[in-house]
């Protein structure tokens, strides 16, 4: 037993480097074994890739297909805009232009009666530009607007310079832009 134990006591320095050498070989082997556990297979990386990216080629092929349609359908409803914009309004004026054409079927009408219809039609021609927001120009004494009005020539007249003193024709304004300037004459000072 003594030998047995010298033994022991004279190695302990191998025994312990073998347990230090075989305890990091097992703990190396150990770690090599789990990290290859856990890291996936690089075909089925691979395969995980190109399945993402079918997919996002895909929702993005969508995606452009989706855009197109809606330009597509944008320029036909601006187009149909552009076309049918004044659908509404000529509706409502055919209902002035039949009022006219029946005071036109009427026979032996007196001037009168005639009158009598075309204020009728007027009225209903100017419901029609309330309607739509058409609003008249007729700027009578009131001070030239070149943006509203277009001066014909111009008149000595006792009222201040750049007065409007006659209206020839009105004009019209539809949504604040002018569709027609009224056409004036405009006051000067006498001596000039």
């Amino acid at each position: 037993m003594q030998n047995s134990q010298d033994i022991q006591s004279d190695s302990p320095e191998l025994t312990v480097g073998l347990e230090e050498t075989s305890t990091s070989e097992i703990s190396e082997h150990h770690v090599t074994e789990s990290s290859v556990e856990t890291m996936p297979d690089l075909e089925q990386l691979l395969e995980k890739t190109k399945l993402d990216a079918a997919e996002n080629y895909d929702a993005w092929l969508r995606a452009k297909a989706d855009v197109d349609n809606m330009r597509k359908r944008a320029q036909v409803d601006i187009s149909n805009a552009h076309k049918y914009a004044i659908e509404n309004f000529s509706t409502e004026l055919l209902m002035v232009m039949d009022s006219l054409e029946a005071a036109l079927a009427v026979k032996d009408a007196a001037v009168a009666d005639f009158k009598n219809g075309m204020e009728l039609t007027l009225k209903q021609l100017t419901t029609v530009f309330d309607k739509f927001n058409i609003k008249t120009i007729n700027p009578n004494g009131e001070k030239f607007d070149p943006h509203q009005h277009q001066a014909v020539c111009t008149v000595d007249s006792d009222l201040p310079p750049n007065v409007v003193t006659h209206v020839m024709q009105k004009g019209y304004i539809l949504n604040d832009r002018i569709i027609r300037p009224a056409l004036v004459t405009v006051s000067k000072s006498k001596g000039a």
